[in-house]
């Protein structure tokens, strides 16, 4: 009898027995991949992936036995030694993922690790042959009916290797965490309601909600319920790409999650899924969703404790891939951010890309579609491409100021060639009523334009205005203008930073509303973690010198209820010559000097939006939107494929560790201040508690910080991973609370000195 995962000491009467397992993970696979037409892939992924655990070494390390053995080989070898050339190229998708269930995908060359050695320095002569009598394997028939694009078939097929591992490593994870969960009396992680049973009273709760608000009162309103009724009239289009181009200020939020209520009733989608730039609103958006659709039915997804640290040889045993904070997305609603979405969609770790096949049939609302870095551009929208054509997802790039990516754009010799990598077909598709007739009415700020501003400059204007929002370009500088004006005797100073957590800044947020509306003394002092959706309403705004579509975001911070005159709702752009803004944003600023001279009349119009990206887009070049060749690090043979060849060259892992939407070398510590944290925080030495619901009510509390930062607070005892043998090397918490400041958050650079408790003999 062989086994798949051991039991108690002492016998193996209640061991899984192998068989089983590979046959529950390959009919849990095959069912998670029904939506994906993948079935019959994933269900040999799944059959085939412990293959390895045929043999006697891994039974003896199952018993005890201190040695390692590598259990993932064998099947992808066994795939691919029996797939014919007709189905050759999935053969090597199924082969990729059995080979990364547990150390993630790994690539087909010239890594470490890679399928090709690996295979290579395989010959199947320890597997016993009993397998063969106990799984029964059609390999015939694999290939999805997709809608493939010679041009683009690599990506595809790439993209299609990783929902199909998706697929795999959930399905695993799952059978095992029910093995142990019956054996130990572990909990396991909540099952949710689908979205279509719970629609009815989605729709019903949205109704309420816009009911409780009464008719609409004031122009304002009536243009939001407006632009409301003309969004939801397209509910019955066709599933695919949208736009939706709506100023500040228009009832986007709503408007939109209306649409994708309507929308998946009308064609049957899974779940919504709501992509939001920064962590500093997405609590905003989430409180919106819960209220109208009810505390339990939405996930709020965001946190970095989601990482999964491998040994030297890349082996996670299944029990201890339990310890980690995994989301797998089965939610009916998910409110996350961009970088959860895109770099999951090019993972290659089991924890990240255990949540993609979640995402097909998903309506997927991209709130400030203007932020995907411009250097990830590229592959970034032929995921969203392939997403709609193949998974049956609708997607709404949502935002005030619209990139321009329909492909139209880059055909009329305005950017690179006619089929530029950020082209999108977009024609038809604008959700909302007349774009440029929605900015002339919603136009509520003067844009003025000035010289150098010191930050002696800045406190002085601050000094003569009780309200007022100076937004700049990088930590450092709001740190030394806050100081500064602090020491000025300013009244009612606010520092916002990301190095404050979720919760905390959700507190300032709504004093800082509070002040506003009861016309207290508020100076706030920001870097962009504020223009990008949230909702706050100052007099007056003064913006470090950025590109055109930061100066837009920033306006929608000034004059956000249209309360107040245009002429004296000022949003001051200014160069900071003390604080050089960095590479990147030098190269947006020629581009918005070039919109000066073209829209001066109003360079918030939507056509001046449009040319300012036409002219970014056009600067960057094909290079410039993909600058770590992601794209092209996705290869394969059309000409045909010999029996024992490769016919893929797919970089998985050295393209998931490329593909970053923010500094990769950040890492998360959590501050446990207040009563909520701190219960959370003793409940990790819980074992029976999945640590995906401890890291779900701990997400809010997270800073991120340098790598380096966190290791020496670590090392000198100010932070510390709480209760590793349980949850491993993922919760980390902050000892020292004075290393935090309720006025500008964690303070790392003081991570060099040590704790007292430390010092003390």
């Amino acid at each position: 009898m062989y086994y798949a995962h051991s039991g108690t000491v002492g016998g193996t009467r209640d061991w899984q027995v192998l068989e089983a397992h590979l046959k529950q993970v390959a009919a849990l696979a095959a069912e998670m991949a029904v939506p994906l037409g993948l079935e019959k892939a994933a269900y040999l992924a799944g059959l085939f992936h412990d293959l390895g655990k045929y043999t006697a070494a891994f039974q003896k390390r199952l018993a005890g036995a201190n040695i390692s053995v590598d259990h993932s080989t064998a099947g992808a070898w066994q795939i691919l030694q029996t797939a014919g050339a007709a189905d050759r190229h999935m053969a090597e998708l199924i082969a990729y993922a059995i080979l990364g269930h547990h150390a993630g995908l790994p690539d087909m060359r010239g890594s470490e690790a890679s399928l090709t050695d690996r295979i290579a320095g395989f010959d199947g002569t320890s597997l016993d042959p009993v397998w063969n009598t106990e799984l029964a394997a059609d390999l015939c028939g694999l290939a999805p009916k997709f809608s493939w694009d010679k041009d683009r078939f690599a990506f595809q097929l790439a993209f299609c290797g990783r929902m199909l591992f998706s697929c795999l490593v959930d399905a695993d994870f799952k059978d095992t965490e029910n093995f142990y969960a019956d054996l130990e009396r572990r909990e396991i992680n909540r099952s949710w309601q689908s979205l279509q049973a719970l629609l009815p009273s989605f729709l019903a709760g949205f109704e309420s909600h816009m009911a409780a608000k009464g008719e609409p009162v004031g122009t304002l309103n009536h243009l939001r319920a407006k632009i409301l009724s003309h969004v939801r009239s397209r509910a019955a289009d066709a599933p695919g790409l949208f736009t939706l181009t709506v100023p500040t200020g228009g009832g986007k939020t709503l408007a939109s999650l209306a649409f994708a209520l309507d929308h998946a009733a009308l064609h049957g989608h899974r779940r919504i899924i709501y992509a939001i730039p920064f962590t500093s609103i997405i609590d905003q958006t989430a409180a919106i969703f819960r209220s109208i659709l009810g505390e339990d039915n939405v996930l709020e997804h965001h946190s970095a404790i989601d990482e999964e640290k491998l040994d030297a040889k890349g082996n996670r045993e299944s029990r201890d891939k339990l310890k980690l904070a995994m989301e797998d997305w089965a939610a009916p609603v998910v409110v996350t951010t961009n970088v959860q979405l895109f770099e999951s969609l090019f993972a290659a770790r089991t924890s990240r890309a255990r949540k993609l096949h979640n995402i097909a049939g998903s309506i997927i609302i991209l709130d400030e579609a203007q932020t995907i870095p411009k250097s990830l551009l590229s592959p970034s929208v032929r995921a969203l491409d392939e997403l709609a054509r193949n998974y049956k997802c609708t997607i709404v790039l949502c935002t005030a100021t619209q990139p321009a990516l329909d492909e139209r754009k880059f055909a009329d010799g305005v950017a690179v060639a006619p089929k530029h990598p950020a082209g999108l077909k977009l024609e038809g598709r604008e959700l909302a009523p007349n774009p440029p007739e929605l900015a002339r009415e919603l136009k509520r700020v003067t844009i003025k334009r000035v010289e150098e501003m010191t930050n002696a400059d800045l406190v002085a204007a601050l000094e003569v205005e009780q309200q007022g929002l100076v937004i700049v370009n990088s930590r450092r500088h709001a740190l030394d203008l806050f100081r500064e004006a602090e020491a000025a005797g300013l009244e009612g100073m606010v520092h916002l930073t990301t190095r404050q957590y979720a919760v905390h800044r959700r507190e300032i947020l709504a004093d800082v509303r509070d002040r506003l509306r009861h016309g207290e003394p508020c100076r706030v002092i920001a870097t962009s973690l504020i223009e990008a959706g949230v909702d706050v309403d100052f007099p007056k705004v003064w913006r470090a010198e950025a590109g055109l579509d930061s100066i837009a975001q920033a306006a929608g911070r000034c004059n956000r209820e249209g309360r107040r005159p245009i002429v004296d709702s000022i949003v001051t752009v200014f160069v900071a010559p003390d604080y050089p803004p960095p590479s990147e944003i030098r190269g947006l600023i020629g581009d918005m000097g070039r919109m000066v001279e073209k829209h001066a009349e109003d360079l918030l119009a939507p056509q001046a939006i449009e040319d300012y990206f036409g002219e970014v887009y056009w600067r960057a070049g094909k290079k410039g939107l993909d600058s770590k060749d992601i794209v092209d690090r996705f290869r394969i043979d059309l000409n045909g494929l010999k029996p024992g060849k490769t016919g893929s060259d797919f970089a998985y892992r050295s393209v998931a560790a490329d593909f970053r939407m923010i500094d990769s070398n950040m890492v998360p510590v959590i501050v446990a201040r207040d009563a909520a944290a701190r219960a959370a925080v003793d409940k990790l030495s819980i074992r029976e508690i999945p640590s995906g619901r401890l890291a779900r009510e701990l997400q809010l509390y997270v800073v991120q910080m340098p790598e380096a930062a966190r290791g020496l607070m670590i090392a000198n005892g100010h932070v510390k991973f709480m209760d590793p043998e349980v949850r491993a090397d993922q919760f980390a918490v902050l000892q020292t609370d004075s290393l935090y400041r309720e006025d500008v958050g964690m303070s790392w650079e003081d991570a060099d000195y040590l704790a007292l408790d430390i010092q003390v003999i």
